[in-house]
């Protein structure tokens, strides 16, 4: 039987997948999204995220309102001859269209529609850059392009340095001198780079080339204000926690008698200007920069002399707002004005008043307007009128009243008035009134204080021959009201009044307001149109008036006591003018004094009544999160699983209903009562009605959700006490933590904004201060005259606010440096100027340093290129507050060198510091034992040495001992103890430390109060004052220099007995040669030269000598070649081991990339057979 062959299946073609086709897995092209240059990418990513770094800073609150903003303060700054002022001219012109002749104080314009620009010009004197480094928000830094940089440059970039370091600008003059193009861009690229390395690097510089007409250029003041235009300023610190001002006006409100009375009496001075920083409070202290610390007399807002176009937008939200009105209720919708897209030129405003803008020059006590060429009040040389007689002779008034009144014949206000000669007393007066009214009191109604003709008009209605001297009319006599304003009293549509018919009133009686807002003028008003005022009591003032029942307050609240009220007001007013009974006022004292018994008491303040208005009353922040986390844990737990069922028999069981739950009377106080027997604590289970699931109606899965819940909120609870984030972000909303803080920020500035816009204008000024922002007007009642006598407008004023801690005096420790520039070192206890805070004082430091943290050791000097430390008396900062120093601020006494002498900052605030100094006590051995001694010219009493008995001591040669014991005879004499033997020859020391205390001194700079403000001088130094006065210095014999003469000491030869040398071994034994008693061949031997023998010998050593002096030479030349063939040869090897590396490194590199791609088809390919290895 034949079978059937089977043959082996044909197994195919291989179809081999190329690289290509590997890449084209899965759908994914792998190469086609590889990185071509990965280590390009790497750094791309390292520059990103380390640029990304520095752009981070620590957040901080931006306390400037974005209402209305105060002016930004830009600060002109420069050598002398750099072009300042011509700056600031050219700035004005292109923003305000106005031309100032001279620049004096600061200038403020209207820069865009919410910005407004304050520009000052400041000087080279050192007192004004400190002054204004300190408010700056903007710095034009001017330096001679054609000069180069100056000493005040620098100078007064390191003041700001330290001083919070605003925005700085660079800007560069006299360009046009330059005659080549190629120098001009060399000049501006050094320029660049060094201004660059003194601010940071890409800080911007402008250049502007020659003045045209007195200004520079247009365009490149444009590009300039635009670019001022759209700065963003960030708070600096010391700025973000204090209020200042920077003052744009002075005004003397001392009386001009009380001056001529005495010319050095304090004054009372305004200052004026716009707040900067935190609010200002109406009763704190403040340092005028220059004068002193200074207590506020008084605050008053002002209307803001320069305001911004800002307003135009609200009116248009208006505007929209009663456009949307009118159309709600039908009505025809007024116009609207169109949005503004740029400033008009009557929005251009500048506010210059110490200079002269407009024609206006405001000086210390005088306004001064400038007219021209015309004359005033005067027509062919004769005043016009009688007004203008008046104001004239005022002006030329030379005597005061006083002396008016005794050279004349009396007192005239008016034409047909009597001559007054004396002035009668007030007692005089009420006599006088006493005798013509009597005791008739009042027989009429009072009226309303107003002018008789209105009055007749309002009451009679067209009865005009009513007498003006009558009772109803106003009697000016009778009134004891002088001083009158015109007010307007719009009572009613049916009386057209108009304009000429005005009411009189007093200051006081349209200032005064009672309790709750009503005026006296509104009263009256209210009663002549026969219309009554209501009051609207407010509810937080009556609460708190002891004298009124809580019934009455409900109703005065809900104001159904009115009618009653008036009624009782004018039994008041009545009751005022007449004398009261004695024996009402006997019972309404004993009714006062009319206590209840100790049982109504406690009847009344029972537990019960307690529990009752408990909820009325306000409870601490603590007590309102405790219990928003109780509701939201019952809220959180329970509410997603509620069982109506089980909620209506825990109802049953309990005894509660819906009724309890609202509060009502019977179950309410059954529950109380269960709760006062058993627990101190309130059973909110028992209150809601409902019990809490049991755990057995959960899964697995819920119990883990509401465990990991009550987790989260007690993690949370826990960071919130302890500091943490807590619930600051719980969303993670915020990806870093800079986002997080600058999110939390915004929120509590949002929280706050909202808490005080609640509040009327009174209210919030009275809490929170003065905003900055406002135009306020500082009143000080007791300032030196010389501020006013000496007032220069060239120096700016600064006004610092001071914290309760900065009011304080005390010692400061500080970490401080001398500046690497200034010359002379500086040294302990030398009186040194200090810029500290708001202050600039004078004070004697001492500089210290720390031995291993375990004591404060004095220097004498501070060290070269290193920080020490110093204490000093003065007034009291917060830590880490900088500050700068100077040795002398007068401009005579400063050199041509650096005066910023030193910089450092604030460590911390210690009374208790102990400084100490070495000093060496040196004594002298008279008695010498085998390791004890008596020592001598040490100290001067017994008493001392027992001060120091067991103290360490020892020579200079380095034998160290210790004091024992005082001797009873020579007085000051010690036996001390030694570890050695010490000789009569040796020196004694003793190293001892004394402490050192810092004085108490403190120096104010005030430079203000000088007529020549730049040469304030403080205390100086004994040698210069010897110097000044050619005083020659007192010498000392035993400080003189002399020469020391140190008879030489020679010591005797070791002497080894021999009873040692016999027993020392044979290395240590002492070789020493017999001396020879016979004399040797050669000395027995003379030879004797003669003449020829001396010559040769001297030719040969000649000889000799010069070819020795060759030699060297040629041996120093010989090393000094192979000196630079060596040099040569090892640049050559460093350039060859260079070249050898980096072709190693290609090397490497390639065989690297070769290895990687052969690696993906096989390993054994890639790095070769182990044949091909092993050859």
């Amino acid at each position: 039987m034949e079978t059937q062959q089977s043959n082996k299946a044909h197994r195919g073609g291989t179809t081999r997948q190329g690289a290509k086709k590997k890449l084209h897995s899965q759908g994914h092209n792998a190469k086609a999204f590889a990185v071509a240059a990965p280590r390009k990418l790497e750094r791309m990513a390292k520059r990103t995220s380390e640029m990304n770094e520095k752009k981070l800073h620590v957040p901080m609150v931006d306390r400037t309102p974005d209402d209305d903003p105060p002016p930004v303060i830009i600060a002109v700054v420069g050598p002398p001859g750099t072009g300042k002022s011509t700056l600031i001219k050219s700035l004005v012109r292109r923003l305000t269209k106005t031309t100032l002749s001279e620049i004096k104080g600061p200038v403020t314009v209207v820069s865009g529609k919410r910005r407004r620009l304050t520009f000052i010009e400041v000087s080279n004197d050192l007192n004004s850059m400190i002054d204004i480094a300190k408010i700056a928000d903007l710095v034009l830094m001017l330096m001679d392009g054609n000069f180069g940089f100056e000493m005040e440059t620098m100078e007064f970039l390191n003041i700001l340095q330290h001083h919070g370091m605003p925005r700085v600008l660079g800007v560069t003059t006299h360009l046009d001198l330059f005659k080549s193009q190629s120098t001009l861009r060399a000049s501006k690229k050094r320029l660049k780079q060094r201004f660059w390395t003194e601010v940071y690097a890409g800080a911007k510089l402008f250049y502007l080339s020659g003045v045209i007409n007195g200004r520079y250029p247009d365009r490149e003041i444009l590009n300039l204000t635009r670019f001022i235009s759209v700065m963003k300023f960030r708070p600096l610190k010391w700025r973000n926690e204090h209020p200042y001002m920077l003052a744009d006006r002075v005004v003397d409100l001392t009386h001009p008698l009380l001056i001529e009375q005495n010319p050095k009496v304090d004054r009372k001075i305004a200052i004026y200007g716009y707040l900067h920083g935190t609010p200002l409070s109406a009763n704190s202290k403040v340092h005028i920069a220059g004068v002193g610390d200074y207590e506020i007399a008084a605050v008053e807002k002002l209307p803001d002399p320069c305001p911004t176009p800002y307003f135009e937008q609200r009116l248009e939200e208006i505007e929209r707002e009663a456009e949307k009105t009118a159309a709600a209720n039908g009505e025809i919708a007024p116009s609207r004005r169109g949005r503004r897209k740029r400033l008009e030129d009557k929005q251009k405003i500048i506010y210059a008043p110490m200079s002269d803008a407009h024609g206006l020059l405001i000086d210390k006590d005088a306004v001064y307007i400038d007219i021209g060429d015309k004359e005033s009040f005067k027509v062919d040389g004769e005043p016009l009128g009688l007004g203008e007689k008046m104001v004239t002779d005022l002006q030329v008034a030379a005597q005061s009243m006083e002396e008016n009144l005794v050279s004349s014949s009396g007192l005239q206000l008016f034409s047909s008035s009597k001559a007054l000669n004396d002035v009668e007393s007030e007692e005089e007066e009420d006599e006088e009134e006493e005798e013509d009214n009597g005791d008739r009191g009042r027989t009429s109604l009072r009226h309303a204080k107003v002018h008789e003709d209105v009055h007749s008009k309002i009451t009679d209605l067209g009865d005009d021959d009513e007498d003006e001297d009558g009772e109803d009319g106003f009697d000016e006599e009778e009134s004891g009201y002088e001083k009158r304003k015109v007010i307007d009293f719009n009572f009613n549509d049916n009386y057209n009044i108009g304009d000429e018919e005005l009411q009189y009133a007093s200051e006081s009686e349209i200032g005064d307001a009672d309790d709750f807002g009503e005026t006296k003028w509104q009263s009256i008003g209210a009663k002549l149109t026969k219309n009554t005022a209501k009051k609207v009591w407010d509810i937080n003032k009556l609460i708190y008036l002891n004298n009124i029942d809580p019934a009455d307050v409900i109703k005065r609240w809900r104001q159904e006591e009115e009618d009653s009220e008036s009624e009782d007001i004018e039994d008041i007013e009545e009751d005022f003018f007449q004398k009261k009974d004695d024996h009402k006022v006997q019972a309404e004292t004993e009714r006062k004094h009319d206590l209840e018994t100790l049982d109504k008491l406690q009847e009344k303040w029972s537990t019960d009544h307690i529990k009752s208005i408990r909820s009325r009353f306000m409870k601490t922040p603590r007590q309102r999160l405790e219990d928003e986390a109780e509701e939201d844990d019952d809220g959180n737990v329970y509410g997603d699983f509620e069982d109506l069922e089980d909620e209506t028999e825990s109802a049953t069981e309990n005894g509660t209903n819906t009724d309890s739950e609202n509060g009502s009377d019977a179950s309410g106080n059954e529950d109380e009562d269960e709760n006062e027997s058993g627990d101190d604590f309130a059973d909110f289970d028992e209150e809601e009605g409902s019990k809490p699931p049991k755990e057995d109606d959960y899964t697995v899965e819920e119990l883990r959700e509401l465990n990991a819940k009550k987790k989260e909120k007690l993690r949370q609870q826990f960071e919130e006490e302890e500091g943490g984030l807590g619930k600051q972000d719980p969303e993670g909303e915020e990806d870093t933590w800079y986002e997080l803080q600058k999110a939390k920020m915004a929120k509590q500035n949002e929280i706050n904004k909202a808490e005080y816009d609640g509040l009327d204008e009174k209210e919030r000024t009275r809490i929170e201060g003065f905003r900055s922002g406002s135009y306020v007007r500082i009143t000080f009642s007791k300032l030196p005259m010389e501020f006013m006598e000496n007032f220069d407008p060239h120096f700016p004023i600064v006004i610092g606010g001071l914290l309760q801690t900065e009011e304080r005096f005390g010692f400061l420790n500080v970490r401080i440096r001398r500046h690497r520039w200034h010359k002379k070192i500086l040294k302990s206890n030398d009186p040194l100027v200090l810029s500290l805070g708001w202050r600039r004082f004078q004070t004697l430091p001492v500089y210290t340093t720390t031995d291993s943290r375990t004591r404060n050791r004095m220097l004498k000097y501070t060290p070269e290129h290193a920080y020490c430390f110093a204490s000093f008396y003065g007034p009291l900062v917060a830590p880490n507050t900088t500050f700068c120093a100077v040795q002398n601020v007068a401009n005579s006494q400063t050199t041509n060198g650096f005066r910023i002498a030193a910089t450092g900052i604030v460590e911390d605030l210690d009374a208790n510091a102990e400084i100490v100094k070495k000093l060496k006590l040196v004594g002298h051995p008279y008695k010498v034992f085998r390791n004890t001694a008596f020592i001598k010219d040490m100290f001067n009493s017994a008493l001392e040495v027992a001060k120091f008995e067991g103290a360490s001591i020892k020579t200079v040669s380095g034998i160290r001992g210790e004091i024992k014991r005082a001797l009873s005879k020579p007085e000051g004499h010690f036996r001390a103890t030694f570890e050695d033997k010490i000789l009569m020859s040796d020196v004694i020391i003793m190293r001892t430390w004394y402490p050192v205390q810092v004085r108490k001194f403190y120096n104010p700079v005030t430079s203000l109060l000088m007529e020549a403000k730049t040469e304030w001088k403080g205390m100086r130094l004994t040698g210069q004052i010897r110097a000044e006065n050619n005083v020659s210095t007192p010498m000392n014999p035993d400080s003189a220099y002399k020469k020391i003469e140190r008879v030489e000491r020679r010591f005797n030869a070791l002497r080894v007995p021999k009873s040692i040398q016999s027993e020392l071994p044979f290395k240590s034994q002492i070789s020493a040669m017999k001396p020879q008693n016979k004399k040797t061949y050669m000395q027995k031997r003379a030879v004797i030269l003669n003449g020829e023998e001396k010559d040769a010998r001297r030719v040969i050593q000649t000889i000799s000598t010069i070819k020795n002096a060759k030699e060297k030479k040629n041996r120093e030349k010989k090393h000094e070649k192979n000196q630079e063939r060596i040099k040569k040869i090892s640049k050559q090897n460093e350039f060859r081991q260079e070249k050898e590396r980096e072709r190693k490194k290609e090397y490497f590199a390639k065989q690297g990339q070769k290895r990687g791609m052969g690696a993906s088809a096989s390993n054994g390919d890639a790095f070769g057979s182990a044949k091909k290895r092993r050859s």
